[in-house]
């Protein structure tokens, strides 16, 4: 009976999880599928730390788009990406120190990815 009760509770945390992250892809601007689900999976296994800066990296996103640039799932990583896209240089340099905030403040550890406006979010520094 214990074991089932805990097949039960351990199969609704999951689909609580799943909600979640149907909930995370729609508010990057993806239409949530099996595929995406399991790539944000994946990338929240990969990334250090996840629970502890996840809202941080939505809020990042949001405070990005004013200076049209995102966050994103990558396609060639298991990892966010933060995607710098401003339209001007003076825009491009505040996404930038957007970024440095966030990674100063949230101890968020972002590779920049050489001659791209390209950051990786590798995860929380302890």
């Amino acid at each position: 009976m214990f074991t089932k009760r805990c097949y039960y509770f351990s199969s609704y945390l999951e689909k609580g999880k799943e909600m979640q992250r149907d909930a995370m892809l729609t508010q990057l601007g993806y239409a949530p599928n099996d595929a995406l689900v399991q790539q944000l999976q994946r990338i929240e296994e990969n990334t250090v730390g996840y629970e502890k800066i996840q809202k941080h990296i939505m809020d990042l996103h949001d405070h990005l788009k004013v200076d049209d640039s995102f966050v994103a799932l990558s396609n060639s990583e298991d990892c966010f990406k933060i995607k710098i896209e401003a339209k001007s240089p003076e825009l491009t340099q505040e996404a930038h120190e957007k970024v440095k905030h966030f990674s100063d403040k949230f101890k968020v550890i972002v590779n920049k990815l050489d001659n791209k406006e390209t950051y990786y979010i590798v995860g929380f520094h302890h």
